[in-house]
Formats: structure tokens, C-alpha cells, sequence
């Protein structure tokens, strides 16, 4: 009977810790964390959203014509998929070239990345 009795008090002590504590390990994002590793999350989200509009628009050309890359869509793809809304077209651009240069599209494609 004293075992259950102890384990009865451990439970409310417990409690009582929880409840003193009040869930903040529950809450490890504030503002400034979430904000923070959004902005690590950007150049990343950026880079992937070019590769995904060289392959779109790779896909979308036909066969004797260059794929056409633009920024928007690379910004658009940043918005939709990543829920970067607010990036600018110069990060858009620069991950852009970046991404054209490293995938060898001066071959079939042609971009818009480079005159903003």
C-alpha cells in the first residue's frame, strides 16, 4: 500500500512542476527563434526553388528550343512551396545564377537572372 501511495505523491509533484512551469518547453519558437531560422531556412529554400524552375521550364521546352528560366518563377516558387512571400528579386536572382552556373544551363537554357 506505501508503493501507491508514493507513486500517488510522485504524480502530484508532478503535476505541481508542470503547472509551476506552465508548458514552456512546449513553446521553444518565439518570434525572434522562428525568425531566425527562417532566415538560416532562405538561401537554401532559394536554391531549391531555382533547381525546380530550371527543370520546369527544361521540361516545358521543346526539343530544338532554349528552356526560358525567369526570376519570378523561381519567386513564385519560393512563396508557394516554401512560404518565403517576402523576398527580394535580388536574393531571387542571385540564387538563380548560382544554380544556373552549377547546373551547366548555358547550354540549353536562357535566363533573365543576369540583368537584374
Amino acid at each position: 500500500m506505501e508503493g501507491v501511495f508514493v507513486v500517488v505523491a510522485l504524480g502530484l509533484v508532478l503535476m505541481a512542476v508542470g503547472a509551476i512551469w506552465k508548458g514552456q518547453v512546449r513553446e521553444p519558437y518565439l518570434r525572434g527563434r522562428a525568425r531566425d531560422a527562417r532566415n538560416r531556412r532562405l538561401p537554401r529554400d532559394l536554391r531549391r526553388s531555382a533547381d525546380m524552375a530550371i527543370a520546369a521550364a527544361r521540361h516545358a521546352a521543346a526539343a530544338d528550343e532554349p528552356a526560358i528560366v525567369r526570376v519570378d518563377e523561381v519567386l513564385t516558387l519560393a512563396a508557394e512551396h516554401f512560404g518565403h512571400g517576402a523576398v527580394s528579386r535580388e536574393s531571387a536572382a542571385e540564387a538563380l545564377r548560382e544554380r544556373y552556373e552549377w547546373n551547366r544551363c548555358d547550354a540549353d537554357c536562357v535566363t533573365d537572372a543576369y540583368e537584374s
